[in-house]
């Protein structure tokens, strides 16, 4: 079994142009640089008619039990639902194994991990894979097939932390159920996208966007870009390549 270890409720005004900003456009935000994961049409233009269907966001807050942060989750969720889209919040215990698996089904447009991740093989080894903290404690006998698999990692923050189990790029694609449906995924976790394994998984299960930085990042500091992202992309109605340059 691997082991890593890391570096450090609803409604709202209807889209406000032309085909939303989350459908379209697969990007990558990172530190020093952009780097983007194109699946369609890199324009868009207005339709003369609103996106349809129920448009929801998901907001899973690994960090809440340790690092709350109640003013940004405030914030963020106003400006989602002033958008017009409706917020589910997951915090603390409620981010486990199984949340991760049934993600794709529960027909989210926007979903943005508040969560830790690491680098499996990020102390002196070779760098292997990327990995994203869940909340729930590791134990041998839990998820017994992906752990074989390797879809599962144990990680801990540090010693002063439990285990818990970290998904993989592998559980994404293998064990995830059913398919995103151009759902934008919003990383706030350090270095999910110093390798593209994770973005690609995403990618490969139907989102149509990935954003995540691609080295160390202070969590106060990742609060404030990630409003300000979510805020250029809804209030000021830029695209996902402008939001993204104006961050």
């Amino acid at each position: 079994m691997a082991k890593l270890k890391a570096k450090k409720e609803t409604k709202g005004k209807p889209p406000k142009r032309g085909l939303p900003w989350f459908v379209w456009l697969a990007i990558g935000l990172g530190i020093v640089a952009i780097v983007a994961f194109v699946r369609t049409s890199p324009t868009c233009g207005p339709t003369g008619s609103s996106y349809p269907g129920e448009l929801k966001a998901a907001i899973i807050d690994q960090l809440y039990s340790l690092q709350p942060n109640q003013a940004f989750i405030n914030e963020i969720t106003r400006e989602l639902e002033d958008y017009g889209l409706e917020v589910e919040l997951y915090q603390g215990d409620e981010i486990t194994v199984d949340l991760h698996r049934q993600l794709p089904g529960l027909g989210y447009k926007v979903i943005i991990f508040r969560a830790h991740s690491g680098l499996l093989g990020s102390e002196g080894e070779i760098i292997k894979r990327t990995c994203l903290f869940t909340n729930e404690r590791y134990r041998e006998t839990r998820h017994v097939a992906e752990q074989l698999s390797d879809q599962l990692a144990m990680a801990r923050i540090d010693e002063n932390n439990p285990w818990v189990f970290a998904i993989g790029d592998e559980f994404v694609t293998q064990s995830m159920q059913g398919q995103f449906d151009n759902t934008v995924v919003i990383m706030m976790g350090c270095s999910c996208l110093y390798l593209d394994d994770l973005a690609q998984a995403f990618i490969e299960k139907g989102a149509s966007a990935y954003l995540a930085w691609n080295g160390t990042v202070d969590l106060s500091y990742v609060d404030d870009a990630a409003l300000s992202l979510v805020r250029n992309l809804c209030t000021e109605n830029l695209t996902v390549r402008e939001a993204v340059a104006k961050t």
